[in-house]
């Protein structure tokens, strides 16, 4: 089990969201099922489940294109359309952290390189800048000012040659290299600042150096062929952890960092086959065209979506964390979730398109220990249909009852996204000496 967080913290955060009692433990099995038992459904919950169905159905809505599960441990509570791959929009972007998990870790850190092409003379590299790009997908004005900051404290202050990109970069989550190249120009300068960069700037940690790294010529993109070979390397940037990089995906459910890891674990193929052997689900109940779930072509079955979170909860119960630390917790974090009435405590993930709503979740009852929960939804309505799911959750939890916070899906390490912090310098090798004692911020 989980270790405690430490007391006064933990108090904190169970006033914060909502709980007066002390946190209860679950068994691995409520924590995380791996699989289902075949067992009927639940007379009390099949009734709460299709009084929900006749709602939208009452609405002109088709409950074929209604997707529930609802599971307890290894029993299934309820079902409707539970094997169907249905629309998931950004359901898609479990699937994705679970597999950017199994193939990096929570702490592993994307490494961008800069590296110089000729000497650096009194401040001046007498040659290219390369930014060779190693899939950071949370490159932005923040991480940017921190290299330029520590550029300057080498003491390089000019380049007479071009910005170069090469390999993986994204600026701004813009994809497309030469547009994020010249972004990252920008942010290298100061002087050249846009007014959404300078208002970025006030975010870095006090004291940080406004850099002043001039580019002479202009943004080129290049592969390693055209390139000197013997390059000089001067910095070596660190992203945030995987684990940060996620809950920051999940909370704001942002397409470009879930596509950029998509792609860096080997592309949606990929990504779907190993989700559905990860979650002990058959390959033909996750559908997808990307790892953003953009489109409704992103297809996942009720039952899925809920395997691949238990999965994702079984395998940071092994690295010290739950799914909380990765996805947004109802009444503390704001993102997609911040005009929902989901009951406190929950964490879940949120999927949306012009007509779909999906909503996947761990909702803590007192009866019924954790109730993990799939709803997929079609329709046009859709602040209905997200009020419909808020619904039903509340309906369920006044069957159940309420308890304390389970430790399971208690945040070990991420509470809210504010704590996560952009531009410090503890995550920036520098390979040359600093030539000067610049207060870098961090």
């Amino acid at each position: 089990m989980l270790e405690l967080l430490n007391s006064g913290a933990l108090s904190l955060w169970l006033r914060a969201a909502g709980w007066s009692t002390p946190p209860v433990e679950l068994t691995l099995f409520q924590a995380a099922p791996a699989f289902v038992l075949p067992t009927e459904p639940d007379p009390e919950t099949a009734a709460i489940l299709q009084r929900y169905l006749a709602t939208l159905s009452s609405q002109g809505l088709s409950t074929r294109e209604q997707g529930v599960w609802l599971q307890s441990g290894t029993t299934l509570l309820a079902s409707n359309r539970d094997y169907v791959p249905l629309p998931a929009a950004s359901i898609t972007k479990v699937a994705t952290s679970l597999v950017a998990l199994q193939t990096w870790g929570p702490d592993f850190q994307f490494e961008t390189l800069v590296t110089a092409t000729g000497p650096i003379q009194q401040g001046v590299v007498q040659g290219d800048l390369v930014i060779r790009g190693g899939g950071d997908p949370m490159m932005v004005w923040e991480e940017a000012f921190a290299i330029a900051a520590a550029l300057q404290a080498m003491g390089i202050t000019q380049v007479t040659g071009n910005l170069v990109i090469m390999g993986n970069f994204l600026m701004n989550f813009e994809p497309k290299p030469d547009k994020a190249g010249a972004l990252f120009k920008q942010a290298l300068d100061s002087r050249n600042w846009s007014a959404m960069a300078a208002e970025q700037f006030k975010n870095m940690p006090p004291g940080t150096l406004r850099p002043q790294v001039a580019i002479a010529g202009a943004v080129r993109v290049l592969d390693a062929s055209a390139l000197p070979a013997n390059q000089t390397l001067l910095l070596r940037h660190r992203s945030l952890p995987l684990s940060a990089l996620l809950k920051l995906m999940n909370v704001y459910s942002n397409n470009v960092i879930a596509q950029s890891l998509a792609d860096s674990a080997g592309g949606h193929a990929v990504v779907a086959q190993k989700a559905a052997w990860l979650a002990g689900v058959p390959s033909e109940e996750i559908l997808l065209i990307n790892g953003s779930g953009l489109g409704t072509e992103n297809r996942i079955s009720p039952r899925a979506a809920c395997a691949l979170l238990a999965a994702v909860q079984r395998y940071l119960q092994g690295h010290g964390m739950t799914v909380a630390d990765l996805f947004p917790i109802s009444g503390v974090n704001l993102g997609t979730i911040e005009d929902r009435a989901i009951p406190q405590g929950t964490p879940v993930k949120t999927g949306t398109l012009s007509d779909v709503s999906a909503l996947v979740g761990a909702l803590p009852t007192r009866d019924r220990g954790l109730v993990w929960f799939a709803i997929l939804n079609r329709g046009a309505d859709l602040d209905n249909l997200r009020a419909q799911q808020d619904q039903l959750l509340r309906q369920l939890t006044n069957q159940w009852g309420t308890t304390a916070l389970p430790l399971a899906i208690t945040p070990q390490r991420y509470l809210q996204t504010a704590d996560i912090q952009l531009g410090t310098r503890d995550r920036n090798e520098l390979l040359l000496p600093v030539q000067r004692p610049l207060n870098l911020g961090g």
